[in-house]
């Protein structure tokens, strides 16, 4: 009954907090011992206290603790136990009934356990049956049709591209990482979670790819913080990375800061997905301000558009995403780590369930960025190739079979059927070896006794970790196996010290230095760190280790490098005995400095070695072989030399010059598939039109060429003049070589207002809420122009404004089919084939009309639940109807369905879940409002939507952003969210703030209620 000794202490602590501390009269002398485990639980509630921000529930811990630790078998025979000695005594009576409460919890945990199990079944047969659908991808075959898609991409070879250094190419590059605190010099690394590698890392990309040849500009765009909490330079809105160069002709590198949230507060990365729209939006006009300057200063006034946008992490993907998808950039993405690998990994460890985890870390909010990441990026970076295929595999837009067929069709031009997978190219981080001197890679044959005699005097002076760790040693100059890494139990440091005390040869000839952080008192650290920490004192005690190990309590950052020198000094080795290592920069570091290596074959360290030739790989869980491994380089002097001399040679694999080298090759690759047609822009005028002109300008470019001109009144040459401009006129409608605008407005009023029926017929609500919101613009109406963006089509627009007075020529643009279509009034109805050009990447075109069709039927459906309008479909739009009282999958499940398959579209329930309107990958409503900002030069927080309190399923998008949102109450009775989301996705409040101080309700959509409305952002 020992472990039901423990487990009746944690049922006994649980009763304990209830009732208050009392004295508890032990029995059976076990007295001791449960003082014994009454202090150990009130030592790691005193831990947790100081850990925990938020209220402590220490009944939560001790339940949590027995669920964990025990199993149900335990707890039924401390039941049976208890009923069997049940007295009068209430004590007993509630420990009885805890038990019993906490066995069914310990049930409850094993069927969340079920559940997550069979979803994982599920989504695995669901990707049989994808597999099944692409069987027509065979790798050899050739098509005769729709070979026109594919005939002018040139041919790429499978090895990869040397990036030439052409100093005249002028790229100006974008890289976007959103969360932690992000500077220059003096980086906080450690402060918190979201500041440590990734900070590190994209701070030196920048650097070093604008000190590349060819490169003109680098942008880091990061979240500016003017918060008391931290330092005053992350509020600066730039910081200069690296000056420019004359000769590279570079303007450098620079951090830019864009305003994101509430900028008085440091918001963790969880906590941040409410504000990406408005990052998205503050990064646009960075971009196209910046790419209108470079234009004027090396493109000959003609913009300068981003070579690439760069995402890291799943924030910063999506904010990608979307900018890649309104100015038509190619996007690349690097994932750091992997939101469905950590869900994994927490449900496998069963403290948390699914949706305790998603509250937590907004994981699957996490997880559809970065899928929507995989979706829109031409590229994905990866450290290794592990991470492709153990991480990026468990994605539903990613499968590497998928992905190797269709880059091989698309290589001998053959179509793909419409499907498209981002590459995976794995390009090891780049490492900074300013700090490495000469002496570290030429000083191979010198040793301590150069420096220390065998008396321990010092011949020459010599850094204060080199003391600190020889203090430990009884012989210092025996040769040091060096360990470097976190108290982690991941990083198997307790295997390793095994391996060296029972192997006496290896004892006898070396020493063993174990660098595992900075520690205070071990008690006080975190139970991971803590556990880790006395498992090595006590393996130390064990195998009498003293005299032959150092562990040294603390070390700074900047003598990691002394600590590596000193390990080449003895002719060491360096270890990484890591159960699982994702990448490995420590080995790069060790290598860099002479010391061969002895790695984890677990994960990247494979794709080092392979690169290095410097060291052995050993399974982490074979003691045999680490202690085998180390004693083979220790004891071979020549194989030492040997592998030190490979590392040094090879090292420079991994230096920021080969690295930015690789990944400009990779991007180079990319842009040959990806289009080239950008955005148009309106210039911007020199000086700004009075205000008795503009009236007069909007009339001007409102110019229909059917205009009766009384011709009589104009003279020759103004009458040829004239006739000359109108036909030039009209053969230039429906052409891209012109940029339109309906004139220089000072406000945009968009009108997104999901105005349905039950049966999704238009109801009178749009008209009228269109006649009251024109009504309330009064005078001013000169000054603002109106766009309608909605689900219907342009002749369901036409039908629905019959019955008002309002006039199509009243608007700017007409955004319909959910984002598909663009229409401007002023230029007679006329499709803007840019915009359809713009959108068209990626769109699978008809080879996804018959597979939407069987995607969204429910398996027990009726046949004619779900049926292609075919007067509704376009080129760049297909719809479908869905019977009245017809249950339909919902956007998420089917997305996720179509991505298996390497589809990449949009899906919208519009028409009160009546319609299903699947339209390109780049298309939607606010990246139309974003087209149209860009292209009319109009700034975001000019723009004012109205929309109802609920909607299409494409709703939550239009709420989150720079531009203000109106809600109108009682504007729309039936909406499509209840087809948006799955059960266990993520939640609304996650897509955009609900206190956000953009979005502002109406009481109603009558004129003076949208008056009063329009008062509070003092536009009336």
């Amino acid at each position: 009954m020992g472990e039901n000794e423990w487990l009746n202490g944690y049922l006994e602590a649980i009763l304990d907090l209830g009732a208050g501390r009392r004295a508890i009269e032990s029995s059976n002398g076990s007295s001791k011992k449960k003082s014994n485990l009454r202090k150990r639980f009130d030592e790691k509630i005193q831990i947790h206290i100081e850990k925990e921000e938020k209220l402590f529930s220490p009944t939560k811990y001790f339940v949590e603790e027995v669920i964990s630790s025990f199993d149900e078998a335990d707890l039924h025979r401390t039941w049976i136990k208890v009923v069997a000695t049940r007295n009068s005594r209430e004590r007993n009576n509630r420990l009885e009934n805890i038990c019993w409460r906490i066995w069914h919890l310990a049930r409850k945990k094993k069927q969340i356990a079920w559940d997550d199990a069979q979803k994982l079944v599920r989504r695995r047969l669901e990707r049989e049956k994808a597999a099944e659908d692409l069987s027509e991808l065979s790798e050899g075959e050739k098509e005769k049709s729709d070979s026109h898609f594919v005939t002018d991409i040139s041919r790429i070879n499978s090895d990869n591209q040397i990036w030439s250094d052409d100093k005249s190419r002028q790229l100006y590059i974008v890289l976007i990482s959103l969360h932690g605190l992000v500077r220059g010099e003096n980086m906080e690394l450690g402060r918190d979670s979201d500041t440590g590698g990734q900070v590190k890392y994209v701070v030196e990309l920048a650097r070093a790819l604008a000190n590349t040849n060819g490169v003109h500009r680098v942008d880091l765009l990061t979240r500016q913080i003017t918060s008391p909490e931290v330092d005053s330079s992350y509020g600066e809105p730039i910081e200069m990375l690296s000056c420019p160069s004359d000769g590279i002709g570079s303007c450098g590198a620079y951090i830019i800061r864009i305003p994101c949230g509430p900028c008085d507060k440091y918001i963790p990365k969880e906590s941040l997905w409410p504000y990406v729209p408005e990052f998205i939006d503050g990064a646009l006009g960075h971009i196209v301000n910046m790419a209108r300057a470079l234009g004027e200063q090396v493109n000959a006034g003609k913009p300068s558009w981003p070579y690439v946008i760069h995402g890291h992490y799943a924030d910063a993907g999506e904010v990608a995403a979307r900018l890649s998808g309104v100015l038509n950039v190619p996007m690349v993405l690097t994932g750091h780590s992997l939101g469905r690998n950590k869900l994994e990994q927490l449900l496998k460890q069963g403290r948390l369930s699914r949706e305790d985890i998603n509250t937590t870390y907004k994981i699957l909010r996490r997880i559809e960025a970065e899928e929507l990441g995989l979706d829109s990026a031409e590229m994905v970076v990866t450290s290794t190739r592990q991470e492709i295929e153990e991480q990026w595999g468990l994605y539903d837009g990613f499968d590497i079979q998928l992905e190797r067929k269709l880059r091989i069709r698309r290589r001998r031009g053959v179509t793909c059927l419409g499907r498209f997978m981002p590459r995976m190219v794995v390009i090891p981080p780049g490492m900074d070896f300013s700090s490495v001197t000469t002496q570290d890679s030429s000083d191979g044959d010198g040793d301590l006794r150069s420096l220390i005699g065998t008396d321990r005097t010092q011949k020459r002076p010599i850094p204060s970790i080199w003391s600190e760790i020889m203090r430990f040693f009884t012989n210092p100059h025996k040769p040091m196996i060096l360990a470097l890494s976190r108290p982690d139990p991941k990083k198997n440091v307790t295997t390793l010290i095994k391996a060296f005390g029972e192997c006496q040869p290896l004892r006898e000839l070396a020493n063993l230095t174990l660098i595992l952080g900075n520690r205070g008192d071990i008690e006080e650290m975190s139970d991971s760190s803590s556990v880790v920490l006395m498992s090595v004192l006590k393996l130390i005690d064990k195998y009498d280790l003293y005299g032959q190990v150092a562990y040294p309590k603390h070390h700074k950052q900047p003598e990691v490098p002394e600590i590596y020198r000193l390990a080449a000094k003895t002719k060491g080795v360096f270890i990484n005995p890591a159960l699982v290592e994702p990448f490995g920069l420590t080995l790069i570091e060790a290598a860099a400095y002479g010391l061969p290596i002895v790695a984890t074959k677990h994960g990247g360290p494979v794709d080092i070695l392979k690169a290095l030739n410097n060291g052995v790989l050993v399974d982490p869980y074979d003691q045999k072989a680490t202690s085998d491994a180390l004693l083979k380089l220790v004891a071979d002097k020549n194989l030492w030399h040997e592998c030190r001399k490979n590392g040094l040679k090879n090292i420079q694999h991994f230096s920021w010059p080969e690295h930015c080298r690789n990944y400009l090759s990779y991007v180079e690759q990319c842009k040959n598939y990806h289009p080239n047609n950008h955005l148009s822009v309106m210039p911007i005028p020199e000086e700004p039109l009075s205000e008795s002109l503009r009236g007069v300008e909007d009339l001007s470019l409102k110019f229909s060429i059917d205009i009766d001109v009384k011709v009589g009144e104009l003279d020759a040459p103004n009458k040829q003049e004239l006739t000359d401009i109108l036909i030039q006129k009209a053969t230039s409608i429906g052409k891209s070589t012109n940029i339109y605008c309906p004139g220089r407005r000072q406000w945009l009023y968009v009108v997104s207002v999901d105005c349905y029926s039950r049966n999704g017929s238009t109801t009178k609500a749009l008209p009228l809420v269109i006649k009251n919101l024109m009504q309330a613009a009064g005078t001013k109406s000169g000054q603002i122009g109106f766009v309608l963006l909605t689900g219907l089509s342009l002749i369901e627009i036409k039908e629905a404004l019959k019955s008002c007075q309002v006039k199509l020529e009243d608007f700017d643009a007409l955004v319909c089919k959910s984002g598909s279509e663009m229409y401007y009034p002023w230029r007679d109805l006329i499709v803007d084939e840019d915009y359809e050009a713009h959108i068209e990447y990626r769109w699978p075109g008809e080879n996804i009309k018959s597979i939407v069709m069987r995607l969204a039927k429910i398996e027990d459906g009726a046949e004619n639940d779900f049926m292609q309008l075919i007067n509704q479909c376009s080129s760049r739009c297909y719809s479908y109807s869905i019977k009245l009282g017809a249950k339909a999958r919902n956007i998420d499940d089917l997305r996720q369905r179509l991505r298996m398959r390497g589809l990449r579209c949009n899906l919208v329930y519009t028409h009160a879940a009546s319609r299903l309107n699947v339209i390109p990958l780049f298309a939607s409503r606010d990246q139309a409002l974003r087209y149209l900002s860009v292209r009319w030069g109009i700034e975001l927080s000019k723009i004012i939507v109205f929309v109802g309190e609920r909607g299409d399923t494409d709703f939550e998008s239009l709420l989150g952003g720079l531009h203000k949102t109106v809600i109108l109450r009682g504007s729309v009775e039936y909406g499509s969210e209840m087809l948006v989301h799955s059960e266990d996705s993520y939640k609304k409040n996650d897509m955009a703030s609900q206190d956000c101080t953009n979005i502002v309700r109406a009481k109603g959509f009558e004129a003076h209620e949208i008056s009063k409305v329009l008062g509070s952002f003092r536009i009336m």
